[in-house]
């Protein structure tokens, strides 16, 4: 098969999904000696934009788990505004520790019905959106290198191709894809947000990090939209002004990392 370019696709609020994907694409690089685009549609302004891929491109799409599931506000965007043309595609998701469950899956079967063609697959572990243990450094040093060989399976595989497989490569999940998971009180979890301390300065960090927009141009204490518990205005805020004290969320907190403390596998698919 002759690809021309690697196209890295990704949303990553935390930054772990943008690691592990920027590094199977920097691997690729070097195997295939291609050069890299990045399509980081992470914040709302990039969402405006459709994303359409060649069939001389290779897709490397990366998504979080959220329930285990892709997240829900963001299928919209990856389902209607993402599309190849028999483009080879490279699902991967980040999960916090706990379970991908039916995540990757879906992301395949999306994928495929955009117009892309998944070689491979994989599902990596990164630091839980709202914790400091869950899967806490991750992706690491051993993460890492096995993002590199991932990448060197998927350039062995693409030399060998002549043409691409009619069958999407074969990952685990269910079809059909079970609800997503849901936290005891799920309904008042859904609607809990972060309160801000008096450490906050109001720099607006917090404003251009929000994947949804949610924060409050005029006062940061604000939010004007939903939150999707992804932690970009928590763990990256400077002061560390943000946090979560509502009981509700706090309890699913403690429970994931009462029973979720192991190291989770990373599990690739060729």
């Amino acid at each position: 098969m002759q690809i021309k370019r690697i196209r890295l696709i990704y949303f990553s609020a935390t930054d772990t999904t943008k690691t592990t994907i920027k590094r199977i694409g920097k691997m690729l690089s070097q195997e295939l000696d291609l050069p890299v685009q990045e399509d980081d549609f992470t914040l709302p302004a990039a969402r405006e934009q459709e994303i359409v891929c060649s069939a001389d491109e290779l897709a490397v799409v990366g998504i979080p788990v959220y329930a285990g599931r892709v997240p829900n506000k963001l299928l919209p965007y990856v389902a209607g505004q993402i599309h190849g043309n028999r483009t080879p595609a490279v699902p991967v998701v980040l999960f916090g520790n706990r379970d991908y469950d039916d995540a990757l899956i879906e992301l395949r079967n999306v994928l495929e019905e955009n117009g892309f063609r998944s070689i491979a697959g994989a599902a990596f572990v990164g630091e839980h959106s709202f914790s400091y243990t869950l899967g806490a450094g991750r992706p690491d040093a051993e993460d890492l290198l096995l993002a590199d060989q991932f990448a060197k399976q998927i350039a062995d595989k693409l030399k060998k191709l002549n043409t691409l497989p009619e069958q999407p490569v074969a990952v685990k999940g269910n079809i059909p894809l079970k609800p997503y998971y849901a936290p005891k009180n799920a309904r008042a979890y859904l609607k809990v947000k972060p309160v801000v301390s008096d450490a906050c300065t109001g720099c607006g960090t917090c404003i251009s990090l929000c994947p949804m927009g949610s924060i409050d141009a005029l006062d940061v204490r604000q939010y004007i939209g939903p939150c999707i518990k992804c932690g970009a205005c928590i763990k990256k805020c400077p002061q560390q002004a943000r946090y979560f004290d509502d009981d509700v969320y706090l309890y699913h907190k403690q429970e994931l990392e009462k029973n979720f403390t192991r190291r989770a596998d990373v599990e690739l698919f060729l």
